[in-house]
């Protein structure tokens, strides 16, 4: 398409008026004399409002814009999976070779390798009819992870030719009747939902091996997740044991306006974590988004909608794929810096008045699908908030709370008093449990929800007793009640806190979850037996069993331990006589 040129008007920050073209809404146009790439937000009269993903100083009106007549799209095809982007799919380590540690302005870069063959296996011969969505063959992207080539999702037609080879992105692979040409890769318009079949219920869970998570609040797969808290909290940590341990398998990590440590941290922690599952670099089934708080706001606003489209995009290739977004804060904050540039009428605390629309398009575009091609994939999305102060009555923490299902609240006290991960019990909730109770009865146990329920009405009993045993001590509780705060001790101790580095409990299976449980409520049962048969409450409080189970979750071979322990429990609380 030929370019509409024009000139700059006005220029606020990221927000530049231009005359003399006459874009669609969401086109990319190039601004200033060195070409600037920004996206048209706003079209009044005959001037054109854009926002621009590179830094604006220096640049002044009557300098040259033009409009490429394309939306923002992303390249999507073998090589996504192992790079670092940054939030408009330019890859950082390309321009690191090209500039140094600085990016400069104007400098772009294709957001796959160009030059790199892959080797290309057909699934389908000449003649094939095929649509939007279907599997045309595959490539070996990476060790452990296929990469299904399909047909554009608006590509439809009779297949002429389709050979096997080696190919660049670039390189016609085959021809539809009509002299369509097929590659390895295809763009796709970043603020566009990609096409599925239908949306399936969310009836399976995505398993972290995270104990307080899988047991109490579970997320399911084509979910969504929220997990606001204070600096120190351990978002960062909670979400590395996310995409490290849950059974999805593909992550996209966007690191969307973090602090620039921080953002370093993850790119250099990332690439060295090993895949529990396969021995391979974490890596090989990552893709990271990197937009720091010092990038330009635009990109930020950018970067969640990029990565969104690449979990999409494997989602349509049948893939299970976990999604974490930290933080959605520094995105709505750059929607309301760009908001204010614009004059809008400001909402609550300055957020634009569509603060609540734009958040639930985007968790909107999570799901459980039946892709076009027949096949299921899905998408989790696992959104980190950083409400000020920790404040959760904020706009941002709200208007997430009412979109998603799952509300995992970091609590700093409880980081102080080094109980990881931070979870609070109290504040969190899972709307998930009611649909998913059905797979975790017939996958894990019968009795699964209802030691759930148990260990929820344990821990809410142990908060109401907390206001007496601060003013009176527990000495002066009745026997049931202090027996019920040992019992709430060994499900904080032994069961929500988790060593995220320690070898063996990093992981927990869901069949040693459902032990661990299972033998407190033994303890519990057993106790409180003792009790109406007038056993002292020293002794019962003294079962020597009862202290192996905090240690068991650190050592292998957990289940045989367990049921010795369970038996030798057994034994203790049988020989016990009363008073």
């Amino acid at each position: 398409m030929a370019e509409d040129k024009g000139e700059i008007y006005r220029i606020s920050g990221p927000v530049v008026t231009a005359r003399g073209i006459s874009p669609r809404m969401y086109d990319v146009v190039l601004v200033g004399n060195e070409g600037l790439m920004g996206e048209v937000i706003e079209l009044r009269g005959d001037k054109s409002i854009i926002q621009v993903y590179e830094d604006t100083s220096g640049i002044r009106p009557g300098e040259p814009v033009s409009t490429t007549g394309l939306p923002l799209a992303v390249e999507l095809g073998p090589g996504l999976l192992t790079s670092i982007y940054d939030g408009i799919q330019r890859p950082l380590p390309v321009l690191l070779s090209k500039m140094g540690d600085f990016i400069k302005r104007g400098v772009s870069a294709p957001g796959l390798d160009h030059a790199k063959k892959w080797a290309f296996t057909p699934a389908v011969t000449p003649g094939t009819v095929v649509k939007g969505g279907q599997v045309l063959g595959t490539v070996q992207e990476t060790t452990h992870i296929v990469h299904r080539i399909l047909v554009p999702p608006k590509v439809k037609g009779e297949i002429a030719t389709l050979t096997a080879g080696s190919f660049t992105v670039d390189e016609v692979i085959g021809t539809l009747k009509d002299g369509t040409p097929l590659r390895l890769m295809h763009r796709w318009p970043v603020r566009v939902p990609r096409p599925h079949h239908e949306k399936l219920r969310p009836e399976i869970p995505l398993v972290t091996g995270q104990r307080i998570f899988d047991g109490l609040f579970p997320l399911a797969k084509g979910g969504t997740a929220a997990i606001p808290g204070p600096f120190g909290s351990g978002k960062t940590v909670t979400q590395q044991q996310l995409a490290k341990w849950s059974d999805a398998q593909i992550v996209v990590y966007i690191g969307c306006g973090e602090r620039g440590n921080e953002m370093t941290e993850v790119l250099t922690e990332f690439p060295h974590l090993q895949d529990p599952k396969t021995d391979s670099p974490l890596m090989e089934r990552t893709v990271l988004i990197a937009n720091t708080s010092n990038m330009p706001v635009a990109a930020r606003e950018a970067s969640v909608y990029t990565g969104i489209t690449i979990a999409e995009y494997y989602r349509d290739q049948g893939y299970a794929v976990s999604l974490m977004a930290d933080s959605t804060s520094r995105w709505a904050e750059a929607m309301r810096e760009i908001s204010s540039r614009l004059e809008e009428m400001p909402g609550e605390e300055g957020y634009p008045a569509y603060l609540a629309t734009k958040l639930s398009a985007f968790y909107e575009r999570a799901g459980r699908v039946k892709t076009i091609n027949g096949a299921e994939g899905s998408v989790s999305v696992i959104g980190a908030v950083s409400p000020p102060g920790g404040d959760f009555s904020e706009p941002v923490t709200q208007n997430t709370l009412r979109i998603v299902k799952v509300f995992w609240a970091l609590d700093a006290k409880l980081a102080q008093r080094r109980h990881f991960p931070a979870i609070n019990w109290l504040n969190s909730y899972s709307l998930y449990g009611p649909i998913l109770k059905d797979w975790y009865a017939h996958e894990v146990s019968a009795d699964w929800e209802g030691l759930k329920a148990w260990t929820m009405g344990v821990l809410q009993k142990e908060a109401e007793l907390q206001e007496i045993v601060q003013l009176v001590g527990s000495d002066a509780l009745p026997q049931e009640q202090q027996l019920l705060l040992d019992v709430a001790r060994l499900i904080r101790e032994v069961f929500l806190q988790q060593n995220a580095y320690h070898q063996i409990d990093t992981f927990c299976p869901l069949e040693n979850q459902l032990e661990i449980l299972s033998a407190i409520r033994q303890y519990s049962t057993s106790a409180n037996d003792a009790l109406t048969r007038e056993v002292p409450l020293e002794k019962i409080l003294g079962v020597s069993a009862k202290e192996q189970l905090a240690r068991l979750r650190f050592e292998p071979g957990f289940l045989e331990k367990m049921a010795a322990t369970r038996k030798s429990m057994d034994k203790e609380f049988a020989t016990m006589g009363g008073a």
